[in-house]
């Protein structure tokens, strides 16, 4: 899993995720958008962009929990 923000210098988040998507290596990787843009228009372009998830900062710790027990999008069982 890869959390990543939007708003970096010189190569931005969706940059990142489209090089990311487009290695063999880690095009399988689920990438989640950590930001500050908090539009649905900024969570549209986000997933566009290849991330499979967005969250906006400040991120809820249980939310962030959530994710990492979340394989292929479906939480897993607690047992």
């Amino acid at each position: 899993m890869v959390l990543c923000d939007i708003g970096l210098p010189g190569m931005d988040g969706f940059a990142v995720a489209g090089a990311l998507r487009q290695n063999p290596a880690t095009a399988g990787t689920r990438l989640i958008a950590v930001t500050g843009y908090g539009q649905e228009q900024d969570r549209l372009r986000a997933i566009q962009a290849g991330f499979d998830d967005h969250l906006v900062k400040p991120v809820d710790p249980q939310v962030l929990l959530g994710h990492l027990g979340e394989s292929d999008g479906h939480p897993e069982s607690a047992s």
